[in-house]
């Protein structure tokens, strides 16, 4: 056997010590979270299962969603064509663009609002006893009978507006009655006088 010397002695003095494996505990937060999750989760399956529709809202907006009958989004057809001129609150622009809250036009006979989003408007028209003076774009060669209906029921619900919707075949009966005209109304004088 060799004898180790004093030089071999010391470079083990300088030397760590061999790592060792150590049980460390799972930290006390962590058991919480996952204790919460677990119990989270698991009354969220047994509420959807036991009594649907009253775990979340997400599901229950999918039901309601489910029980309407799939059709156009008169509110983002509104946000996406309308709102930049008649504004999200449809107060419309005082001198620029009439305003569709309280709008006779808006609450009065059902096929005179759909002739105006058919075929648009320019010229002058009174709204709620201000005259206004512009240009309505037709939507009648981009939107579809029920996207008409749609965003007509919207408007004739919102804004503090009390019609009745606004239907897809009252749409269709003013569009076919319309044939193939494709210019706007001139104005109110005119929309008025029409049959």
């Amino acid at each position: 056997m060799k004898r180790r010397s004093q030089h071999d002695s010391l470079i083990d003095l300088h030397e760590h010590a061999e790592p060792g494996e150590h049980t460390n505990p799972v930290p006390w937060l962590l058991w919480i979270t996952v204790l919460s999750l677990t119990v989270w989760g698991a009354s969220y399956f047994w509420l959807e299962m036991y009594l649907p529709g009253q775990g979340s809202a997400a599901s229950t907006a999918a039901q309601s969603g489910a029980a309407k009958a799939p059709g156009p989004d008169g509110a983002q057809i509104f946000a996406s064509r309308c709102a930049a001129c008649h504004q999200a609150t449809g107060s419309g622009l005082p001198g620029m663009f009439p305003p569709l809250a309280g709008s006779e036009w808006v609450n009065g006979d059902a096929h005179k609002l759909a002739d105006i989003l058919l075929l648009g408007i320019e010229g002058a028209l009174s709204v709620k006893g201000e005259s206004f003076s512009g240009t309505m774009p037709t939507f009648g060669g981009t939107l579809s009978d029920a996207e008409i209906a749609a965003v007509g029921s919207y408007v004739r619900l919102s804004f503090g507006n009390h019609a009745p919707a606004l239907d897809a075949s009252l749409v269709k009966t003013e569009r076919d009655r319309l044939g193939h005209r494709a210019t706007p109304w001139k104005g109110g004088a005119e929309l008025k006088s029409a049959q």
